[in-house]
């Protein structure tokens, strides 16, 4: 069978076209052909951390591959069958764990028996979600479409540099993803959220929260519920952060990364003011999430209906690759707020 071609280069042009074009190749068994990978990037061609997505997904698959290495801007992918079972995977770096949970959970929910995935990397590092963002948003989002026997557990964390994190996804297979009509949330019945600190003070933690908490209910929430989670050892590395998730029937969620000289007092204060921007649309999803649900629902069988709170380049890529490899079809209405209404026809997987 002559390979897809797909343009690695087109609209935001980074890792995530990649992850998700292997991704629905896996799932749909069709070869294909990236290049230009990763061209609008300062170091382009693949790293780490694409390298783990694509050779986690050459086992599950029994792909033939060419062009696997680190630097490389042209990859060919030819999966035969989708399989279960075990893995082990270690990015060797602080590469981000949730972008590869992107790539493997869509085959994982189509392969032959449960899949046990177990990644070593990093969960709370810059330009991902961080883990507690795909364990309380994610996950819980995609539960609508029926994909509700998915677990990721953290045993470790990691941040940058040295990562170290440790990480299980385990995932029942399914028959088919459904649709979902859903533009506008709910009003908010309930916050919550987790803050980290690891390898740094206990006040750390204490700290982010009540910034949170703060800044939130300067725009009237009052009843925050944040879980704290602070260990002095037994992590590579020092790192903190939080995520905050607001329950409106679907789940809207936003974070902050903590950084050096960056003040813990500006790190909640940071999550609840993204939180706020995001509930500010009243649409039903996340910008995050509006792009993640995406290929899942051009895999069901039949049109789906969502509101997003910000329509991005990340969005975009993903509506293009599900028409490039699925042949889906979508619309997008643009909201003169950045929001969008996105409408997606779906194949059937």
């Amino acid at each position: 069978m002559k390979p897809i071609l797909i343009d690695g280069s087109y609209g935001e042009g980074g890792g995530s076209i990649f992850r998700y074009a292997l991704a629905l190749s896996s799932v749909t068994l069709k070869p294909i052909e990236i290049h230009n990978i990763r061209a609008k990037r300062s170091n382009p061609g693949l790293r780490p951390q694409h390298l783990t997505a694509a050779k986690i997904l050459a086992q599950m698959t029994e792909a033939r591959f060419e062009g696997l290495s680190v630097g490389s801007t042209r990859v060919r992918f030819e999966p035969k069958k989708r399989k279960g079972g075990r893995y082990v995977f270690d990015i060797g770096t602080a590469g981000s764990i949730s972008l590869i949970i992107q790539a493997v959970l869509p085959v994982a929910l189509f392969a032959d028996r449960e899949s046990t995935i177990e990644i070593r990397g990093g969960t709370d590092v810059r330009f991902a979600p961080p883990i507690d963002y795909m364990r309380n948003v994610f996950i819980k989002n995609l539960a609508f479409i029926g994909v509700d026997h998915v677990e990721i557990s953290v045993r470790r964390r990691g941040h940058y540099p040295r990562g170290g994190g440790l990480v299980t996804l385990k995932v029942q297979p399914i028959e088919k993803i459904g649709t979902i009509s859903i533009e506008v949330r709910e009003p908010v019945s309930r916050i919550s959220g987790i803050a980290h600190a690891v390898k740094l003070p206990k006040h750390v933690v204490e700290r982010i929260i009540s910034s949170t908490k703060e800044a939130l209910r300067k725009h009237g929430y009052e009843d925050v519920e944040i879980a704290g989670e602070w260990s002095p050892n037994s992590h590579l590395g020092p790192g903190a952060g939080i995520t905050i998730f607001a329950d409106a029937g679907t789940i809207l969620g936003a974070d902050s990364l903590g950084e050096r000289g960056k003040p813990s007092e500006k790190v909640g204060k940071e999550a609840a003011e993204r939180l706020i921007l995001e509930l500010k649309t009243k649409k039903a999803f996340d910008q995050h999430m509006g792009d993640m649900i995406i290929p899942y629902l051009a895999m069901a069988g039949g049109s789906s209906l969502i509101g997003v709170s910000k329509y991005t380049l990340h969005a975009e890529s993903n509506l293009w690759l599900t028409k490039q490899i699925l042949n889906a079809g979508y619309e997008v209405n643009k909201h003169e707020d950045g929001s969008a209404s996105i409408s997606i026809r779906g194949v059937g997987i």
